[in-house]
């Protein structure tokens, strides 16, 4: 018989009869016309590559430890990795858990360091929508300065004591300094996944923009003069125009990304404005942002409105706030936030509450109004 012709075999069956079984056996080399193609093996390394990780519980967590401190005391504070299935205190890891994550949870072993990636100039431009314009060699003043010029003198008069204007920040003039202090800032918003955006966003599903009205604040809320209007503006028109105020964002492993100035800032220099997603505050209850901000504090709670960072904003989002149950943690703080009624409508303000000094951090009080935000474990 030739190799290359098939050949029957008859085998013993195993049933108790005794009878046999015919089954056809073809040789190796050939392939029947009607079975299926041969798969491919993958071994196993290819198998674990794409494979999802998979952790087995264990049945008793009692004798669970922090990977840190390695105690197992406040057992309530404890979270459980969903790679490595170890435990941690959320104030032991960097940067400090603030609340109980939503989903699963990755400790800092597991999720690995944030990739660094390099934006060019033209991403930078685009990331931001800077606007071309001529470069005109004149220099921007501010609105305070060009008022001094226009006073006369008077007859003399007991003045009251006037309130004091929010001053524009200074951007730096080496133009490859301001293209740095913006990498910075877009490297942070898109290792987090979100877009800029300088103001307010008012989205389909969330609050719209006519429930943001300062009428409903319980107690009012302090109107912002045309003068801070007119140095707003004028801060935003200069980062649409790529002079960003001179801020740093940088990585560090216990506050995660925080800001530092990146020169003198003087008091009273506006900083930012929070900017966000607009939402109520009914529906981010279960939210396990740590960076929703209030806007709105209505006597109705179903009212009320917080700004939501978490897809959307600008380096507002990245200034750290102060442990403000320790006296060393409040002397840190050289910012504060102020929410104003702009035009009918709230808006949250940052503003430096002191000279603020070159590699100097920038940090607030985040119980600005509620004094219900976690800060004792803040470093």
């Amino acid at each position: 018989m030739s190799p290359s012709s098939s050949a029957k075999k008859v085998f013993p069956s195993s049933s108790t009869g005794g009878g046999s079984i015919m089954h056809t056996e073809h040789p190796v080399g050939h392939q029947s016309p009607t079975s299926p193609p041969p798969k491919k093996v993958k071994t196993m390394t290819e198998i674990m590559a794409r494979a999802r990780y998979a952790v087995i519980e264990k049945e008793d967590y009692s004798d669970m430890v922090c990977g840190e401190c390695h105690s197992g005391e406040r057992a309530d504070e404890l979270l459980l990795c969903d790679k490595c299935d170890k435990g941690f205190h959320m104030y032991c890891v960097r940067p400090v858990v603030v609340r109980v994550p939503i989903g699963s949870w990755l400790c800092p072993s597991c999720s690995g360091q944030p990739r660094v990636r390099s934006l060019s100039q033209k991403k930078i431009i685009d990331f931001f929508k800077i606007q071309k314009c001529n470069d005109v060699t004149r220099k921007c003043t501010s609105v305070q300065d060009a008022k001094k010029r226009r006073r006369r003198p008077g007859s003399l008069v007991l003045y009251k004591k006037k309130r004091r204007r929010l001053v524009p920040f200074i951007p730096s003039e080496d133009p490859a300094r301001r293209l740095e202090q913006m990498r910075s800032l877009a490297f942070a918003l898109t290792s987090l996944n979100m877009e800029f955006s300088d103001e307010l966003t008012y989205l389909l599903d969330f609050a719209p923009r006519s429930a943001n009205q300062a009428a409903f604040e319980n107690g009012g809320m302090q109107v912002l003069s045309k003068e801070d209007m007119e140095t707003i503006e004028q801060c935003k028109a200069m980062c649409r125009r790529g002079k960003c105020p001179p801020f740093l964002v940088v990585f560090d492993t216990y506050e995660g990304f925080t800001v530092e100035a990146d020169s003198l800032i003087k008091e009273m220099t506006f900083i930012a404005e929070y900017t966000g997603d607009v939402d109520y505050i009914k529906n981010r209850e279960r939210d396990d942002c740590d960076s929703l901000m209030t806007l709105l504090l209505s006597s109705d709670p179903s009212k009320s409105l917080v700004i939501c960072p978490d897809k959307r904003g600008n380096i507002a989002r990245f200034i750290s706030g102060i442990n403000n149950h320790t006296p060393e943690g409040k002397k840190r703080q050289n910012v504060k936030c102020v929410r104003y009624n702009v035009n009918g409508e709230c808006r949250v303000l940052l503003v430096a509450t002191r000279d603020i000094a070159k590699g100097e951090r920038l940090y607030y009080d985040y119980n600005g109004y509620e004094h219900e935000y976690p800060t004792h474990h803040f470093v």
